[in-house]
């Protein structure tokens, strides 16, 4: 599965957001029942506003889905999936701000994940709003 991981590595998810791991899971996230989130892809703000169906083989989020609003530059977000190590409460962060996966994973006791995938969006021009 290292093929899988070449546009993490490529995107810089892994190393700035996630250690290296082996993908051992399937995950497929898609907006508006037709978007569907390869790694690497770009989507404006307004066609992610919506929560994503996020497919995985079992599970539950834990983290709420938050909408982009990138005020200025490219940002790039991240969907990743932890297996558990066993049956335990997973707390939930009280902020967004300076949010570090890894230390999410430390204080969770989750290891490394089993699947990740991102995209990247940019702040859309007023006209493209209309």
């Amino acid at each position: 599965m290292a093929r899988a991981l070449e546009p993490l590595i490529v995107g810089r998810v892994i190393g700035e957001v996630l250690d290296s791991f082996n993908p051992s899971a399937k995950m497929a996230v898609t907006y508006n029942l037709n978007k569907l989130v390869c790694n690497g892809h770009e989507f404006y703000p307004s066609a992610v506003t919506s929560k994503p169906r996020v497919e995985v083989q079992g599970g539950r989020e834990v983290v709420s889905y938050e909408s982009p609003r990138p005020s200025i530059g490219i940002h790039r977000f991240v969907f990743v999936l932890f297996k558990q190590k066993r049956r335990q409460v997973v707390t939930q962060p009280a902020s967004r701000d300076n949010f570090s996966t890894r230390r999410f994973a430390e204080e969770n006791d989750l290891g490394l994940p089993v699947a990740a995938v991102y995209f990247n969006a940019q702040r859309e021009t007023a006209a493209r709003r209309r």
